[in-house]
């Protein structure tokens, strides 16, 4: 039996194939290059966003979604703005030094108006979402309501400034926001225009 192998059909081949299989596999790879890349609706929720508060009542907290993340509004009662100076010595950064704010939320409500909080509601230990707790829930001794964090304790005042003693090491992000109106808010944007 004689071998006659044929080297140019065998190169061919072997160029064919490996032609075949890598056009196979970049045609495979085309659905997971493109999960990697943001969605439609990431890019448009990135976009500043429009919240009507009108209906908020004292003490009342909403809930929107910007950037994928929980934004927190909250419309604080005179007696949650008048219990904030009583916390300082219990806080961690009570003049919100760490820059976790705009400068226009660098006072003692981390607010525009001191009766409307926006906060991103996500605790700065590990990311989970802290709960709106009242002050009649006995969290700690000298507690006058504010969030907890459910995860590890992490405990934050009215305007969202962390106590010491717990393990988140900074206050809540105040996210960039604008009044477009009374009842309007712009989140994601301190300016118009």
């Amino acid at each position: 039996m004689t071998d006659d192998v044929d080297h140019k059909r065998r190169e061919f081949l072997i160029k064919a194939t490996s032609l075949v299989g890598g056009l196979g596999l970049a045609v495979t790879a085309i659905p997971f290059i493109k999960a990697c890349q943001p969605s439609v609706s990431s890019i448009l929720t990135a976009d500043p966003l429009q919240v009507d508060i009108r209906d908020l009542q004292l003490g009342q907290q909403l809930t929107v979604e910007w950037r994928s993340m929980p934004i927190w509004i909250i419309r604080r009662t005179p007696q949650q703005i008048a219990t904030l100076k009583q916390h300082n010595p219990h806080l961690r950064d009570p003049d919100s030094i760490v820059d976790q704010q705009p400068a226009y939320a660098k006072n003692p409500y981390r607010s525009i108006k001191p009766e409307i909080l926006v906060l991103v509601g996500i605790c700065t230990h590990l990311g989970c979402i802290p709960n709106l707790k009242a002050s009649s829930d006995k969290i700690a001794e000298d507690w006058q309501g504010g969030f907890l964090c459910p995860c590890h304790g992490s405990r934050f005042d009215m305007a969202g400034r962390v106590f010491k003693n717990v393990p988140a090491p900074i206050n809540l992000k105040v996210p960039k926001y604008t009044f477009l109106n009374e009842h309007t808010l712009l989140i994601g944007a301190d300016h118009v225009g």
